[in-house]
């Protein structure tokens, strides 16, 4: 399953490529688990092609539109002098579909392999981050990690769904009837937590996302960019780490964690996670065994995270 689909991604990556211009001589394989991530070989363009998505994203077009806020987001970024893995300058700045998969492309970047990411480092410079996308001047969906994809991926969550009981499956959706009111809608969120500041995200960790080169360490993967919660970028680093970046944010100016919408943000993850439970087969092997840890922690929490 898994060779077969990421061999239909990289063929159609490479046909994407050529179609636009791009010599295409020797695809290769980059990274493959919710994406296959192919470099279009000799042009220095990498084609990032996901394979692995919830049902409310397989639809080209939805996939298409994410894409597209991606790629724009990171064009800002990088017209803002940051240091970002952006967009390839030797193809249109859009989505491309093809043989119903969607993909965007991107510029190479050689990875400097003798430097581990640096992630604490990483806390310090979302800080940063965040506060060059408070001025982001497109419009960004509400939420759209959580909102887009939660509702009717916990639809999809049975009795034969790996990692996950009965017993689970009833709680995690008791959980979301309980708290959806306040995560689905921007005024919702707010009278909940008037003290959470709302504004553009990069949506998925990023302190996390940063790629070590010999020009610099770079933001990668602004896939779920949104309009949201400050606190759901730094989702379940835990206090520790919370502390590093709410010192940085305040050498900055910046507005603080509140504690209280951080355990929102968790519960959330745990919705974002759960949801992917029933793609582990399309999965490569020992991702059951990556997120066990997380479906566990969940089950520790006491009910919706004492969010209601």
């Amino acid at each position: 399953m898994t060779s077969e689909r990421t061999a239909q991604a990289v063929e159609a990556a490479a046909a994407a490529g050529r179609a636009l211009g791009l010599e295409v001589t020797e695809p290769t394989v980059l990274y493959d688990v919710f994406s296959v991530v192919v470099h279009l070989k000799p042009s220095p363009v990498v084609a990032r092609v996901p394979v692995v998505l919830p049902g409310a994203l397989r639809d080209a077009a939805k996939a298409g539109a994410r894409q597209q806020r991606e790629l724009e987001v990171a064009q800002w970024v990088f017209e803002q002098g940051e240091l970002v893995v952006r967009p390839s300058p030797l193809v249109p700045l859009r989505s491309v579909q093809r043989d119903g998969l969607s993909m965007s492309f991107w510029e190479y970047v050689e990875h400097d392999k003798s430097t581990e990411p640096d992630y604490v480092q990483g806390l310090v410079r979302a800080a940063e981050l965040h506060k060059l996308l408070e001025s982001y001047p497109g419009e960004l969906p509400w939420f759209a990690p959580v909102t887009t994809v939660v509702p009717e991926g916990l639809e999809q969550l049975g009795p034969d769904t790996p990692l996950l009981t009965t017993a689970d499956v009833d709680r995690v959706r008791r959980e979301w009837d309980a708290v959806a009111p306040v995560l689905t809608t921007r005024e919702g969120w707010e009278r909940a937590f008037p003290g959470s500041h709302v504004q553009p995200l990069h949506g998925d960790a990023p302190y996390y996302n940063i790629i070590p080169t010999a020009d610099g360490v770079l933001w990668s993967d602004f896939e779920d960019v949104n309009l949201g919660p400050l606190e759901w970028d730094l989702a379940s680093v835990g206090p520790e780490f919370s502390k590093v970046y709410n010192d940085a944010a305040a050498e900055l100016g910046r507005p603080q964690l509140d504690q209280k919408a951080v355990a929102a943000m968790d519960l959330a993850r745990a919705f974002q996670l759960i949801i992917c439970l029933p793609l582990l087969p399309q999965m490569p092997a020992g991702m059951a065994e990556t997120l066990e840890p997380f479906v566990a922690n969940w089950r520790e929490m006491p009910f919706a995270n004492d969010v209601v």
